[in-house]
């Protein structure tokens, strides 16, 4: 309780407006300085919901995306403010609501008109600016440095010595100084992300100029922390922990990708999300499957209970089968006293999402279709079925029907999986969605890396259109964040040289099969390289067989049923 009022005095004592609410979009917290700019009660407004309350705010939209709005101007009754809105995580990453930190971007254009003379107002000033807990620097009509306070040395770590006489650039460490900008044009400039001091402080600056009599006197510019923010979200974070559930992360709106290929899977996925059919996400490794799960899950009737996640192919099969289904006590060496529950039972009334489904062995998959057939499990070193609620999305890279043919998957489970099967497109098979891809990936890497790159040149894009892209979006993360970070701060754009080589030679010489094409491991992993040689194998049976497909199943060893499908996934067309 005392750290709950701890945190509430912190927030109250800010000079920036603070909204934040809940995962409903409720209004749970509103600061004395929200309710000075914007002229409401909260005692009025607490429990009621956001948009009812504050016009134009995209709050509910940053709830659902998961994403940060930084340095957004936005009216609210006749003002004029400058807003960012952020996510509120818990420690398992999952979002139980969103913040709003804005201020009145009037404020520092009303301060400079208030000082009508620089020299004659100085005391009033000095006094001012001390008192504030914003970071301040004046400059002259020259751009040289003639006022800091004591906030903008613990902000830069810069003293009055290294700023008084000196360029107003002297504190820049990444960015172009705005006074110089504000000095030419005499016009104010707002939310300027640049880096300062010796330890390029990551800030966010607002300048306007001083102008008495017509006549421009220098201006003033005030300076804001962006870690600040950060530290704002982890304080309301702490707040919120007795809160925590399990739930899924992403959403549809997180899918990147309007080509009709990627639009279709969407449509077809929100359709079975509103059903209790078990799903099979098909696809390439690194195409999204396990987005599409998360979304599913979230638009689901169940969304409101746990989602667990499971990699089939990451545990051994003793320690999958008691993970999944849990143990009695006494089953093993080392169980737990009183035995645990099962991840079917942690995900009762949910959605349990088993990626690699393939990798299970023959044994367990009984157990598991033993679930999907009487909704119960048995622990191991149990005998009492217990029932489960629970919805299951499967997801898999691998050829099951050749898995069935050989033996390894049943039959019959795989039927029980099959209901309703989505196959993602490979990110080759829809080059049209790159530029909303590479648009979304560099904002997200911006935020994660500290960048402020604006976006990518022409002859990169070409250059990133022109590869086959093996490892799918997956792979187009790794090749951008390697990338942006050569981007200077200067430069601000992704170009050609910034991007490693793409060796495309696998993909373009796919008639050719053999196997001295030299694979990057740093780039692609095992199933990749193997997904390569497979579809170059396929092409060069087909040619042997001259297109007859029942002779070129037979050169490769495998049921027709079997190669019709691997055409499907590779795109293979006679």
């Amino acid at each position: 309780m005392k750290k709950q009022i701890k945190h509430n005095a912190i927030i109250d004592a800010t000079h920036d407006g603070i909204i934040s609410i809940d995962k409903d979009g409720k209004i749970e917290l509103f600061n004395r300085a929200a309710e000075r700019i914007l002229g409401l009660k909260k005692e009025n407004i607490i429990g009621k919901d956001v948009e009812e309350v504050i016009e134009n705010t995209r709050m509910h939209y940053v709830l659902k995306s998961g994403k940060m709005e930084l340095n957004q101007t936005q009216y609210v009754g006749g003002l004029t403010i400058m807003t960012n809105r952020m996510p509120v995580r818990n420690e398992a990453g999952e979002i139980i609501g969103a913040v709003a930190v804005f201020r009145d971007i009037e404020e520092v254009k009303r301060f400079a008109e208030e000082i009508t003379d620089l020299k004659e107002s100085r005391a009033l000033l000095e006094a001012v600016i001390n008192s504030t807990q914003d970071a301040i620097s004046v400059v002259d009509e020259e751009g040289k440095g003639i006022m800091i306070n004591p906030a903008y040395t613990r902000l830069t770590g810069l003293t009055e010595e290294d700023v008084i006489g000196k360029p107003a650039s002297v504190d820049i460490a990444e960015g172009k100084s705005m006074h110089y900008k504000v000095l030419k044009t005499r016009e104010p400039v707002y939310n300027v992300r640049m880096k300062v001091g010796p330890n390029k402080k990551d800030v966010i600056v607002d300048v306007a100029p001083i102008i008495v009599g017509e006549k421009l006197k220098g201006s003033v510019g005030v300076i804001k922390d962006v870690s600040e923010i950060k530290k704002l979200t982890e304080e309301l974070n702490q707040a919120k922990k007795l809160i925590r559930q399990l739930r899924a992360k992403y959403t549809f709106s997180d899918i990147v990708g309007k080509s009709d290929k990627m639009q279709r899977i969407i449509n077809l996925a929100r359709k079975a999300a509103h059903t209790p059919v078990t799903v099979l996400l098909r696809g390439e490794s690194g195409t999204g499957k396990e987005l599409f799960a998360h979304a599913i899950h979230n638009e689901s009737p169940r969304s409101k209970y746990k989602f667990v996640r499971v990699n089939c192919a990451s545990l051994t099969d003793s320690i999958l089968e008691s993970e999944l289904f849990g143990y009695e006590e006494g089953a093993f060496t080392g169980a737990k006293k009183g035995g645990k529950k099962g991840l079917f039972e942690e995900a009762d009334g949910g959605t349990i999402f088993l990626d690699e489904i393939g990798k299970i062995n023959f044994n367990l998959q009984a157990k598991l279709l033993r679930v999907l057939q009487e909704k119960e499990i048995v622990r191991v070193g149990g005998s009492k079925p217990i029932n489960v609620d629970v919805r299951i999305i499967a997801a898999t890279n691998t050829d099951l029907e050749s898995a069935i043919e050989n033996g390894k998957f049943r039959r019959d489970l795989y039927y029980r999986l099959n209901v309703f099967p989505l196959e993602i497109p490979p990110l080759r098979k829809r080059k049209e969605d790159l530029p909303l891809l590479v648009k979304h990936i560099i904002k997200k890497l911006n935020q994660e890396y500290g960048k402020t790159v604006r976006g990518i040149s022409d002859a990169a894009m070409l250059k990133l259109s022109s590869y086959e892209w093996p490892g799918n979006v997956r792979e187009l993360e790794n090749i951008l964040g390697r990338a942006m970070i050569y981007v200077s701060f200067e430069e601000g754009i992704v170009d050609i040289d910034d991007l490693p080589v793409l060796d495309d030679k696998c993909e373009s010489d796919s008639d050719k099969f053999t196997f001295n094409d030299r694979f990057t491991l740093e780039k692609v992993d095992l199933a990749e390289i193997i997904a390569r040689t497979e579809r170059r194998a396929i092409i060069s049976a087909l040619k042997k067989a001259d297109g007859n497909r029942t002779k070129a199943a037979d050169i490769l060893g495998i049921a027709v049923r079997s190669l019709y499908y691997k055409l499907s996934k590779y795109g293979i067309n006679q």
